[in-house]
């Protein structure tokens, strides 16, 4: 939208001066429409990079609440006295919590408008990142998170939306930014929180510290929630009123379209490995004898694998008539991450950290089909709401299997050989997630 509107911003301001002479009998003065007329694109390019400064900010967020607690589980388990069953189910909450609340987002934006929508969630986030390390017992720790998750769960849904939206020729590219925000916030939480908690004293505040990031994000929403449409799209105060608005289109029936099956059930496969990275990985390599700081490093190094590639595999994508090929060349690293993991925890850990890091990056890719395989924003959103919400349910019974598994056997042995084996299905529904066709055709038959 944004880009057409640019795009005709360009086209009027270009005009030659004769072409704006009123016609004979004209109402006149024309002056004061011209002297409005040069500051209308310098306003919507403003607000184009408010739209831009709120993506980037909120993919910041998206992941520190889940990593930074990935780097301390061993810490709030001795804080709170859980068992590892309990430490299971508390990285099975992320997913959890995105599968619930996710797929209310398409409905809460529809009736506030997708930025009232992740502005909410971004202060969901600040509140529920300050209230959690000082909460006193594990229910309630997992309910503060369960209050962070819900914010980050709608902003998951509607960052493709918003995107899709505002940027309609740009989706690789800006999926792309995005991505490498999110996985930029992901690494450094990982990579600092272990230092941050020695410097501060203890890990609660190491913990509460994120909270000031996610504060910082509510702040490019606030102009924009004021300024939508009746179908929940932000119609900055400078639009034109005589641009024609987008009537809502009819609902799918998404659930008749096996593109959107088969992304969802990749989407779930792959989160499953990212939430079992994210809250393991950790263990993985301190139980193989790697220290702390050392372990809390190499998951940085996995999650900074996708600030570069998150950025080059949607534009990448965007210009295949087939994602298929980069879902299993993903793949195959992920099974070589895995086997190093198995074989030699300790002494191969920063290569296993790097192909890990790679594999990871299926989720960018899968955020970009997601806006590849629809037509328009209300199919986008509703793709997004169902794979995501369904492919995050489908995800929460991993991390906790691997924590039983994990204290049921002993060792790391069992829970890698299923980690390795949930990748090959991954693997084949990404091939056919990444066919060149979209949910509106199969839908409609």
């Amino acid at each position: 939208m944004m880009g057409l509107m640019v795009s005709e911003e360009t086209t009027r301001t270009t005009t030659p001066p004769t072409a704006q002479h009123p016609p004979a009998g004209a109402a006149v003065p024309e002056a004061p429409g011209a002297r409005r007329e040069p500051r209308t694109p310098a306003t919507r390019a403003w607000a184009t990079r408010l739209v831009v400064a709120g993506i980037v900010l909120s993919a910041l967020n998206l992941r520190p609440a889940i990593t930074s607690l990935g780097a301390l589980l061993e810490e709030v388990r001795d804080g709170l006295g859980m068992s590892g069953s309990v430490a299971g189910l508390l990285t099975s909450v992320p997913p959890l919590c995105f599968a619930v609340f996710g797929v209310m987002a398409p409905r809460l934006a529809r009736r506030f408008g997708p930025a009232a929508v992740v502005c909410a969630g971004m202060a969901a986030i600040t509140a529920g990142l300050v209230i959690r390390p000082y909460i006193g017992s594990t229910v309630a720790f997992l309910a503060a998170s369960a209050l962070a998750l819900m914010g980050i769960a709608v902003s998951n849904v509607l960052m493709p939306v918003i995107v899709k939206r505002w940027f309609p020729d740009r989706v690789g590219s800006m999926t792309g930014l995005y991505s490498m925000a999110l996985a930029l916030g992901t690494s450094t939480a990982a990579a600092v929180t272990v230092p941050l908690t020695d410097a501060l004293g203890g890990w609660q505040p190491g913990l509460a510290v994120w909270a000031l990031l996610a504060a910082v994000a509510v702040l490019p929403w606030l102009p924009l929630i004021r300024h939508r449409d009746a179908a929940g799209a932000e119609r900055p105060e400078h639009a034109r009123q005589d641009t024609p608005r987008e009537e809502p289109a009819p609902a799918l029936r998404i659930t008749r379209s096996r593109t959107a099956w088969a992304l969802a059930v990749f989407f779930g496969l792959q989160a499953t490995a990212a939430y079992i990275t994210m809250g393991w990985m950790p263990q993985i390599f301190r139980d193989a004898g790697v220290p702390a700081g050392t372990a809390g490093l190499l998951l940085a190094v996995t999650m900074v694998m996708g600030v570069p590639l998150a950025f080059v595999i949607p534009r990448l994508a965007t210009r295949l008539p087939h994602q298929g090929p980069i879902v299993l060349v993903l793949g195959v690293c992920g099974l070589a991450g895995y086997a190093g993991l198995y074989l030699a925890p300790a002494g191969g850990a920063w290569a296993w950290a790097v192909l890990l890091g790679v594999s990871n990056c299926a989720f960018p890719l899968a955020l970009t089909m997601v806006g590849m395989r629809a037509r328009s924003g209300p199919g986008v959103a509703q793709l997004s709401a169902f794979a995501q919400s369904a492919g995050y349910l489908i995800s929460i019974p991993g991390p906790l299997l691997v924590g039983v598994l994990y204290q049921s056997s002993g060792g790391w042995g069992v829970p890698i050989a299923l980690m390795t084996a949930l990748m090959i299905p991954q693997m084949l529904v990404g091939w056919l997630a990444g066919r060149n066709r979209t949910v509106e055709e199969e839908a409609a038959r």
